[in-house]
């Protein structure tokens, strides 16, 4: 079995606000940096999108950046309980962290990284971990979208920083996404 928020049928996933290595297109991965100033203001206005949705728990990547998006929903949430959740970190991309996007090679292994099966594994495993109450939104990264774009059947898209995505289930049960 997959886990809960598949069988709920609604999720929202959000990508965490630019970090400094967003703007100059590099791997951060397991890299724990912060939102840089213009992250904190995708933050603040997508927290204020997110505050009329409803969600019930945020579940979020363990990493800076996550938390420092999750924390702009909160002062406008305030009581929406928030769950920190390893499993959906980024993937550690080793030697490859720090340098051009542009040396990504998802189909290997970095040294001192994970290989794409072991990461598909962890964020699987962590999804499967969500639990009620729902709907909830998920804060992460761009690799953990990948991974449930990949699961649900649906053309990976990679988010940019900030986007909000809702993940539903028509009534012939498949998937659609819908940038909000």
């Amino acid at each position: 079995m997959l886990g809960t928020i598949f069988d709920h049928g609604r999720f929202w996933f959000l990508r965490h606000g630019q970090t400094g290595a967003n703007a100059q297109d590099l791997i951060a991965g397991a890299t724990d940096v912060p939102l840089s100033d213009a992250g904190h203001e995708q933050a603040r206005q997508v927290a204020l999108r997110i505050a009329g949705l409803g969600p019930a728990a945020l579940w979020v990547s363990p990493m800076i950046r996550t938390r420092q998006t999750a924390a702009a929903i909160q002062t406008l949430l305030p009581g929406l309980p928030l769950h920190l959740l390893p499993g959906i970190a980024e993937r550690n991309w080793g030697v490859w962290e720090g340098r051009p996007r542009a040396v990504l090679r998802r189909d290997l292994r970095p040294q001192g990284g994970e290989g794409p099966d072991e990461f598909r594994r962890r964020v699987l495993d962590g999804l499967a971990s969500i639990a009620p109450p729902h709907p909830v939104l998920i804060v992460a990264h761009s690799g953990t979208a990948r991974e449930i774009f990949a699961r649900l059947g649906l053309p990976v898209e990679r988010p940019a920083n900030c986007d909000l995505l809702e993940f539903g289930r028509e009534a012939n049960g498949h998937w659609i996404v819908t940038k909000r």
